[in-house]
């Protein structure tokens, strides 16, 4: 069996590595700061031309999103290692600029990233599984251009380190990241947090986080499918691939509390099995105790098992009362004390609604935003430590021990192939049982 499934606390932890530590200051309340202008739309400029990597539901959904950020905006670069996936996103785009992309820059296979990124871009769309995005964050980075990737940013330790150092990277190259943290780009958080920043709660002394929902989508393994175009189809069930879904998804919810609180986790003890999944190597749900370095804690829960009690949502606690961090400030008896009020706005046909901008679209706004007006944004940083931090409550979970930030900080665990291609993987569906070693 390869290290990379060994099942021992080794292999889902690995080895201390020489590296380097990144922390976050821990406080009780944090300033508002580095907050996007959320604009309505971007200003105007010559045109910026997008490259997509990933071309399936999520990165088509991102090129549409960034090209209704604003005006004079094009996608002119596509990349994927299935000529379908490519071709039913370029259907989609082009019908909704009105625009052909030229076959000279629609690419296919797993070097195709490099060809986006050299087809004369300037900003890059990285939506690919998330094991690949620190190679493709770096390789985009190296050569200047201005970034979106979804989240997560990685799968494991290694991959999280390369994210934060392309981070340094691109902010000395002056270049704009937004990250798919989309909550940071939704009003309703963002001025729920500007709240909570000024005191309206009191200091903030505990926090809970939650993705409770139904099964996702899977594959089944096709006749002609090779073991690696199976798991890149089905790639959300396979822990290489996705990080399993405390990272993919619940990441989320652990960046807002890591965002209202300032800090991030430090230790993490949890708890996990499998339980109705049909392919991968994943849990089906997640029970998390996150521990920051002052001693406070916070609850992550996460579950895809349909029929059950769902909930998509954070909560901090205060000295003074309480918010779900998503629209209203609670006073001590539960009563609302504050309740966030949608905008009055124009929608895309210049009629007057009641309602918010898509945070979608948002991120995105900001993005060309922060691009045009020369005021860079970098999210990588933060979205690789909350990542890390999932992938802790991952680990923890898997091997049934307590895993530290230090330990993730000094990890040399790099989940996946050494080398990829459409053949066999030789990486069996080994799914984690907690105190093995």
């Amino acid at each position: 069996m390869s290290e990379e499934t060994r099942f021992t606390r080794r292999g889902f932890i690995g080895a201390m590595a020489a590296a380097g530590t990144v922390a976050l200051a821990c406080s009780k309340t944090k300033k508002p700061e580095g907050l996007p202008p959320m604009l309505e739309t971007a200003p105007d400029g010559p045109v910026l031309k997008a490259g997509l990597v990933g071309c399936g539901g999520r990165g088509t959904g991102a090129a549409v999103n960034f090209l209704e950020a604003g005006p004079s905006l094009a996608v002119t670069a596509l990349g994927d290692v299935f000529a379908d996936r490519l071709n039913s996103a370029r259907a989609k785009i082009e019908e909704k600029s009105g625009k052909t992309i030229a076959d000279e820059h629609c690419f296919v296979g797993f070097d195709a990233f490099e060809k986006v990124i050299g087809s004369g871009v300037d900003v890059v769309i990285l939506a690919t599984p998330p094991h690949f995005r620190p190679e493709h964050f770096a390789a985009a980075v190296n050569a200047r251009k201005h970034v979106f990737m979804e989240k997560p940013v990685c799968v494991d330790p290694v991959g999280a380190r390369s994210i934060m150092e392309s981070a340094e990277r691109a902010e000395a190259f002056g270049l704009s990241v937004v990250t798919g943290t989309q909550r940071r780009h939704e009003r309703s958080y963002v001025e729920t947090y500007k709240q909570i920043a000024g005191g309206a709660i009191g200091d903030i002394v505990s926090a809970a986080c939650y993705w409770n929902g139904g099964q996702l989508w899977y594959e089944l393994r096709k006749p002609g499918w090779t073991e690696m175009e199976w798991m890149i189809r089905d790639w959300v069930n396979w822990c290489w691939l996705s990080g399993d879904h405390i990272v993919e998804q619940h990441v989320h919810n652990i960046d807002v509390i890591n965002w209202f609180t300032g800090a991030h986790p430090v230790k993490a003890l949890g708890f996990g099995s499998r339980q109705r999944r049909v392919t991968g190597d994943q849990y089906d749900f997640f029970s998390v105790d996150f521990v920051l370095d002052d001693g406070r804690h916070f609850h992550s829960m996460c579950r895809q098992i349909n029929g059950c009690t769902n909930s998509v949502s954070e909560f901090v606690q205060g000295t003074r009362g309480s918010s779900d961090c998503h629209s209203t400030i609670y006073k001590r008896d539960g009563s609302a004390a504050w309740k966030f009020t949608p905008r009055t706005r124009l929608n895309d046909e210049g009629e007057e609604v009641s309602g918010e901008k898509s945070p979608y679209v948002q991120e995105h706004t900001d993005l060309v935003t922060a691009i045009r007006t020369g005021v860079p944004i970098n999210e990588a940083k933060n979205t690789a430590i909350s990542t890390l931090a999932a992938v802790m409550g991952r680990i923890s979970a898997y091997t049934g021990r307590e895993v530290t930030w230090e330990e993730m900080m000094n990890s040399d665990l790099r989940l996946g192939p050494a080398s990829y291609r459409l053949g066999s993987v030789n990486m069996p569906a080994v799914v984690p049982i907690p105190g093995s070693e």
